[in-house]
């Protein structure tokens, strides 16, 4: 997942565009980068793998005066492109996976078109969706036709002479929310980011809605669908605790969690704690829900490391989670501890570094709990696992079965027996005491919408329904160069 964020403003831009993106820097590790508009456009990009965004850009801070700017923090690919086109010049970052790129990318080459943004022989999936912006016959006609065609989730930016150009994908599966203050507007993936500067939410876009902003207001160009399905794991772990999605707070949904956990326990433990950074409210919500006192018996050295799930690279994943949890012997030390997380993604760094380091610093007993279900599917919406075999689940069932099974419906069932024996081989793998994970229903529950408004394809493998009739409607009055549907 990235991070985007844009201003308009009365005045000068550039701080709330420097800090806007800076807050979003939990969602991505690889590349960064600010593009203004004044009188033309000024674009920079630097690669933040080993530093991080404030560094990089602080020196260049002066040279982004402008009344519009858009940023991103970026997950994979290098972001914003500088796109010279029939609409004019413009600056394009997007926030998604495009779940059909090679196949569009087939299509494009066949009508003759070239891609110059290249890594590792895969197309800069920014550029892509670019290239199909500009196939239609104006900006928000390209936006609908690329929703039309797109499999995955796609959510744009894209600053002009007009102003910024903020579009929502088809699904709604990423948040994109406008606030204002007295000297312009703002969009943001996250609204954390609008806290500190000053801004107030004004709505958040629905599905597949289009809006051009600029320092006066928001123009509406494109209705959106009523139906969204947000992407859960927004609130469960990628989210930052002080942003609200949906008018929903990640911190007040991470703390029901815990306490849906705990209301279906009956361990008899001494404290209770949580993986930092975002198993810590959960923890704090199942001790509230048990009685349990809550201490932490690992602290995360901030300083110097972010999260483990972003990296791209395993050897960088490992050694982030190897280095950034220092364990509290004191506390722990001959210790029953309910240890709480978001999710089990796949399980090597839980094993490898986390459980072993409260083992050997004396902890007696390990009860893991885990605050989704069993992760069973790549997703198919945000840049995050890409293949099955990284999966713990997929591991367990292919030890259990002797192979990869297409059809693993009994295994994401709850009550089953085959679903019992997965989360006992996966206890065995950790070596841990107990463990148990949130049931979906209870999942939703924590979250507080309705569950067909929310996507949960990662533990079902169910994917959106409104989203693939939508799609191909979209895409039929593409071809007829009609409108593109309104959900």
């Amino acid at each position: 997942m990235s991070g985007i964020f844009g201003v308009a403003s009365h005045g000068d831009c550039r701080e709330d565009l420097f800090y806007g993106t800076d807050y979003h820097s939990h969602l991505g590790t690889q590349f960064a980068g600010l593009a203004v508009w004044d009188k033309d456009l000024v674009r920079k990009i630097h690669d933040i793998s080993s530093s991080q965004f404030k560094a990089k850009f602080l020196e260049e801070y002066a040279s982004f005066q402008a009344p519009r700017g858009i940023g991103v923090i970026s997950a994979k690919d290098e972001q914003p492109l500088y796109v010279n086109s029939r609409f004019g010049p413009f600056a394009i970052v997007t926030n998604g996976w495009i779940d059909n790129a090679e196949e569009l990318v087939r299509e494009l080459y066949e009508d003759g078109v070239s891609f110059s943004e290249v890594s590792d022989g895969k197309v800069n999936l920014t550029e892509l969706a670019a290239k199909l912006i500009i196939r239609g016959k104006s900006i928000v006609d390209g936006i609908e036709q690329m929703f039309a065609r797109v499999s995955g989730a796609c959510s744009v930016l894209l600053l002009n002479r007009e102003g910024i150009y903020c579009a929502r994908d088809t699904y709604g599966y990423f948040p994109l929310i406008v606030g204002k203050k007295s000297s312009g507007w703002a969009v943001t993936t996250e609204t954390a980011a609008f806290h500190n500067l000053g801004f107030k939410v004004v709505k958040d876009l629905q599905p597949g809605e289009i809006v051009l902003l600029t320092e006066d207001g928001i123009q509406p160009k494109r209705k959106g669908n009523k139906a969204a399905q947000v992407c859960s794991f927004l609130w469960i772990y990628t989210g930052f605790p002080a942003s609200t999605y949906e008018a929903i707070n990640t911190e007040v949904v991470r703390e029901r969690s815990g306490q849906l956990l705990a209301k279906h326990d009956t361990v008899k433990v001494d404290l209770v704690s949580g993986i930092p950074d975002s198993g810590v409210a959960h923890a704090i919500g199942y001790a509230m829900g048990s009685g349990v006192p809550y201490r932490r018996v690992l602290v995360k050295y901030t300083p110097g490391y972010g999260r483990s799930y972003t990296p791209p690279s395993q050897e960088k994943r490992d050694l982030v989670a190897k280095m950034k949890l220092i364990p509290i012997p004191e506390i722990i030390q001959g210790k029953r501890v309910v240890i709480c997380d978001d999710s089990i993604v796949r399980g090597t760094q839980l094993k490898n570094y986390t459980i072993h380091k409260l083992l050997e610093n004396g902890v007696k007993e390990v009860h893991l709990r885990i605050a989704c279900p069993p992760l069973m599917f790549p997703c198919k919406f945000n840049y995050s696992t890409r293949s099955i075999h990284e999966l713990a689940a997929r591991r367990a069932i292919r030890a259990l079965e002797g192979k990869d099974l297409e059809d693993v419906s009994a295994y994401v069932d709850e009550k089953s027996p085959q679903f019992k024996k997965m989360v006992d081989w996966i206890t065995r793998e950790l070596n841990v005491t107990s463990l148990k994970y949130q049931k979906l229903d209870d999942m939703v529950t924590a979250i507080g919408l309705p569950k067909e408004k929310l996507c949960t394809y990662c533990w079902t493998g169910k994917e959106p329904s409104r989203g693939v009739s939508c799609r191909k409607e979209c895409m039929k009055k593409s071809q007829k160069n009609t409108a593109g549907c309104s959900g």
